[in-house]
């Protein structure tokens, strides 16, 4: 067996197993006693009062297809228009933001999106060890 396809088994069985906590939302508080919604996978903060989904997560959703309805396409033909250039990671994160998945301010956090772009390159990457 390839062992490539043995780790995309790995993936999509762990990915699955998963799904409910990535799309999981709940309330919490910041600084201020605000509430503010945040994911229960959003350990990727880069203000002390706003949180994200994790970069993984937010480009695994659209990889999932949570965001059709936001005009972003889901698998195969997600890597594909990123690939070629017809989508990049700022329209992930708009479509994020569109969703209510995300806060506004992560269209202004250039790591972030920096970080949804190496995730959304790393679905393209496909390394074959063949014996």
């Amino acid at each position: 067996m390839k062992f490539s396809i043995f780790i995309d088994s790995v993936l999509i069985v762990v990915s699955i197993a998963l799904l409910p906590a990535i799309g999981g939302a709940q309330t919490a508080t910041n600084n201020s006693g605000k509430l503010i919604p945040i994911n229960s996978n959003n350990l990727f903060t880069h203000s002390p009062n706003v949180s994200y989904l994790k970069p993984f997560n937010a480009a695994f959703l659209a990889y999932q297809g949570n965001l059709k309805a936001q005009g972003i396409p889901s698998s195969s033909a997600l890597v594909s228009q990123y690939q070629i250039g017809n989508l990049t990671a700022l329209d992930v994160v708009k479509a994020l933001v569109n969703a209510k998945k995300l806060p506004a301010q992560a269209l202004n956090d250039r790591a972030y999106i920096n970080a949804v772009d190496s995730q959304l390159t790393s679905f393209g990457n496909t390394n074959d060890f063949s014996y």
